[in-house]
């Protein structure tokens, strides 16, 4: 087996050992959002609460200073309708402890956070986790910053440090990792029509050709 944890089959994300962070997808944020699309952002850090939900990987909402900055996106909060976003002071999200009190109980070691702004709120808990031993994996595409050039520093200098830089779609493929996984395929294909771009036009035609119908799942819409 190989002894660095980014190589290998062990090197891949797995849903019993992950857990997802999501950090300040709040309305404030997305002003000053210039390195992305908004819309996009929105899509993709949808995209990927739903197949968090789909797989079960426990999932944490964070926000800052929520009475100025703003609630969480109402499409990403209805994703967990019963869950309250842990609402920080903290800039850092791993100093507060009732995030990181989380994490720890969870016994989990694939740390995957996504946040606004990626040079503050993704880097900062990104190289804090990384330096207590946990495997952080950071989603670039559900994450932004106030320009491209901010947003593309910070992933060089979270990679420097050890992060690994992923895209939405691969963690869940990541998760899926086998099509013979019949539980959850359905909750696959329906996430990938609704969010996934092209892939989700790709999918569409696949299922037309094969006179197929796209999958209803129980991951609400």
């Amino acid at each position: 087996m190989s002894q660095n944890p980014k190589i290998g089959l062990e090197g891949l994300l797995r849903p019993d050992d992950s857990i997802l962070v999501l950090i300040d997808h709040q309305p404030y944020q997305f002003t000053n959002l210039n390195s992305h699309e908004p819309t996009m952002i929105i899509n993709n850090v949808i995209g990927l609460a739903k197949s968090a939900k789909a797989f079960n990987v426990p999932t944490i909402l964070t926000t800052v200073i929520e009475e100025r900055g703003g609630y969480i996106i109402k499409r990403l909060q209805d994703v967990f309708p019963d869950q309250k976003p842990i609402n920080r002071t903290f800039i850092n999200t791993w100093e507060d402890p009732n995030v990181t009190d989380v994490v720890k109980e969870s016994g989990r070691k694939q740390l995957i956070l996504a946040a606004l702004y990626t040079e503050i709120c993704l880097a900062m808990p990104a190289i804090q986790a990384l330096g207590e031993g946990y495997e952080v994996f950071i989603v670039t595409d559900a994450s932004g910053g106030v320009t491209a050039e901010a947003h593309d520093m910070a992933v060089r200098r979270m990679v420097q440090a050890g992060a690994v830089p992923i895209n939405w779609m691969a963690v869940l493929a990541e998760w899926q990792r086998d099509w013979a996984r019949t539980e959850t395929t359905a909750d696959v294909s329906d996430i990938l029509l609704e969010y996934g771009g092209a892939s989700a036009v790709a999918l569409a035609w696949e299922h037309q050709l094969l006179a197929t119908s796209p999958l209803v799942t129980s991951v609400g819409h």
